[in-house]
């Protein structure tokens, strides 16, 4: 992947920065106001500083992935997402924090709450064209081509049931040690059955402020072990709202014209993600919240995170297809990317 193109004074020094050998960078510019979440300048140079630690990209030294200054820079930035977050999404449960017995029932209650939200699946299932779809496909590809990386980063933080079930939804992610049953892959080949470059990053530059922050948010909660409850959250309110939406969008893309290669990742979601939401809510989260009752209500915050964040993209988009616009940035994306 290259280093995209700059969207403000925090990312063209950073990229300037990257461009040359392991150094030691100045302050950043401060924030230009707004909301974190669809800061584009904030959001991009932060996905830069947390792809130094996943893949990388290609010109530059992998020696930063470390330096000091540059941590430090980063540490500055995800001061500001943090207080963003903060200001989007309320504490679900600030006090006292719910029983580990009642984890299940918490995480549902969330998960019910939000569903008065805007229904991206249903227009996608129903209306949405085929341009519409595969520019759904082009914003997901950010995570889905990196698809369980960042919850991975738990299990080294876990012990116990908690870590026994991560290491099982994960498994299952990875296709169970098979290539072609990897999710990332079977998204790939959905991306290819659409005409779209499935190569890894290759829409960074065509992705908003929004799509970002929702794998932005993931790498926060995976690189700081503080946060590992709320990394487990997320995942759970992933799993929990993802098996009804993956059949809509499965059935959108078929009533398109897709086949079983293009359907078949939202396919394997329906079936695998049923599983796992049971195993998420009570034996990974009921877990950890077991082991760690003071942390129980970071659990449900990550989960509210994931499904404010997703709440505000599907908003984005249907806006902007509503007013007959792209939910895109730039250019057209690249057809047949190969």
């Amino acid at each position: 992947m290259q280093l995209p193109a700059s969207r403000g004074p925090v990312t063209a020094l950073l990229f300037e920065a990257l461009t040359g050998p392991p150094h030691e960078i100045g302050p950043l510019p401060g924030p230009a106001g707004g909301r974190a979440v669809e800061d584009e300048d904030l959001q991009l140079a932060l996905f830069a500083c947390y792809e130094l630690h996943y893949q990388g990209f290609d010109g530059v030294d992998d020696g930063w992935e470390w330096e000091p200054s540059l941590l430090g820079a980063r540490q500055t930035l995800e001061r500001r997402f943090e207080e963003g977050l903060a200001e989007a999404v309320p504490r679900p449960f600030p006090a006292p924090h719910p029983l580990p017995m009642h984890m299940r029932r918490a995480l549902a209650g969330l998960v019910a709450a939000d569903g008065d939200g805007p229904c991206l699946a249903a227009f996608l299932e129903r209306r949405a064209d085929l341009g519409q779809f595969r520019e759904f496909v082009t914003h997901r590809s950010i995570y889905h081509l990196k698809e369980a990386d960042p919850h991975t980063w738990a299990i080294p933080r876990l012990r116990g049931r908690a870590k026994a079930a991560l290491v099982e939804i994960q498994a299952d992610e990875y296709g169970g040690g098979r290539l072609e049953r990897m999710h990332s892959e079977l998204f790939r080949a959905t991306m290819r059955e659409l005409d779209l470059d499935d190569s890894y990053g290759a829409h960074l530059d065509r992705v908003p402020a929004i799509t970002l922050a929702i794998g932005n948010v993931m790498s926060l909660f995976g690189l700081h072990r503080r946060h590992r409850g709320a990394l487990l959250g997320h995942l759970a309110a992933l799993e929990m709202t993802s098996s009804l939406p993956n059949l809509k969008y499965g059935r959108g893309l078929r009533r398109l014209g897709g086949d079983a290669t293009a359907c078949r990742f939202y396919d394997e979601h329906v079936q695998a993600d049923a599983v796992h939401e049971q195993i998420a809510a009570h034996d990974m989260c009921g877990g950890f919240a077991a082991e760690h009752p003071a942390l129980a209500g970071d659990v449900l915050y990550g989960a509210a995170c994931a499904l404010t964040l997703d709440r505000i993209f599907a908003e984005r988009l249907l806006d902007r297809w509503a007013r007959g616009a792209t939910s895109l940035r730039g250019a057209a994306p690249a057809v047949g990317g190969r």
